[in-house]
């Protein structure tokens, strides 16, 4: 008699969960269809609003990419101060709440936010699923700045802004094409060089970083010894300084920090540095490490004003 009281009660308890399910949707697949979409990403499957309006993004390529596409997130995280942002995002960034530094996110700032989307750049930033808690969360397969034109794709299609995508993707190849008519034939036989001084390290952004692919859209040639390697970062030894880093140009991507000016006047003081053409003929130009590697079109765009200040007028 008990086990049959005890099976009765499990059958009201399910009936009352079923009747309850159904008083507030009384046909849920339609009502997923009509306010959200399925997002297929790194971590699964998510159905992301229709039009988000509370977005947070996990990241600074992801930032700008959605500012370019006409959104302006509420939340994001920042690598670097907001008083020191690269030019390209300077005038962008009043009224983004800064939700975090580097790939640690402030769970708490986000839930205060209310947003109703979250972007992250690869799964394992933070807590997915804590994050997706919060609000409906999708993650990219992000693994480096080669990788920046399908990131900016993937934030098109979560944000509901394809058609946006394609004039912006017109935006940038018509810049490319302008500075291609620009350089015409000056540059078949010069060589560009990209350094990058940073963090006790010296390195080259090779041909699949993000410059490394615009400098490759534009049609211009680098050294050998700075073909394309794993995550587009190459890095070596003050000893290879006239193997790793000659060319007739020299782009020097250097941080807005101390100890990057210190590095970068420790390297111009280095006796191989001297032996570089670029070096022999004044043709080294810093550039802004945030910009350089900003992996955003909105980053491209200054780094091709880079590209039109120094080449179209030095040769």
């Amino acid at each position: 008699m008990k086990i049959k009281q005890v099976y009765q009660l499990f059958l009201i308890s399910c009936l009352i969960t079923i009747l309850t399910v159904a008083c507030h949707s009384s046909n849920p697949s339609n009502s997923i269809s009509e306010n959200c979409r399925m997002i297929q990403h790194k971590a699964g499957e998510t159905c992301v609003p229709n039009h988000p309006e509370r977005v947070v993004v996990l990241g600074v390529p992801t930032l700008a990419d959605a500012l370019a596409l006409g959104v302006k997130p509420i939340g994001t995280i920042l690598y670097f101060n907001a008083s020191n942002a690269p030019s390209y995002l300077e005038d962008k960034l009043q009224g983004i709440k800064v939700v975090g530094r580097g790939n640690e996110p402030n769970l708490e700032t986000i839930f205060s936010l209310n947003p109703d989307l979250i972007i992250m750049m690869y799964p394992n930033q933070g807590s997915y699923d804590k994050l997706s808690q919060i609000a409906p969360t999708i993650a990219d397969d992000w693994f480096g700045f080669d990788h920046w034109k399908e990131h900016f794709n993937f934030v098109a299609k979560a944000l509901g802004k394809t058609k946006e995508a394609q004039k912006v993707w017109q935006h940038y190849e018509q810049r490319i094409q302008e500075l291609r008519e620009a350089l015409g034939d000056n540059y078949q036989d010069i060589e560009i060089s990209v350094v990058r001084v940073c963090c006790n390290n010296l390195a080259s952004d090779v041909k699949n970083s993000f410059s490394g692919i615009i400098l490759n859209d534009v049609g211009l040639n680098r050294p050998p010894s700075q073909n394309s390697v794993p995550g587009g970062l190459a890095i070596f030894s003050e000893e290879l300084i006239t193997e790793k880093l000659d060319g007739d140009i020299i782009f020097a991507i250097v941080d807005d920090d101390q100890d990057s000016e210190k590095a970068f006047e420790q390297l111009k003081n280095n006796q191989l540095w001297s032996k570089l053409k670029a070096v022999q003929q004044g043709k080294v130009y810093p550039v802004n490490l945030s910009t350089w590697r900003g992996g955003n079109p909105l980053a491209a765009d200054a780094v091709i004003d880079d590209l039109f200040r120094y080449l179209v007028t030095v040769v």
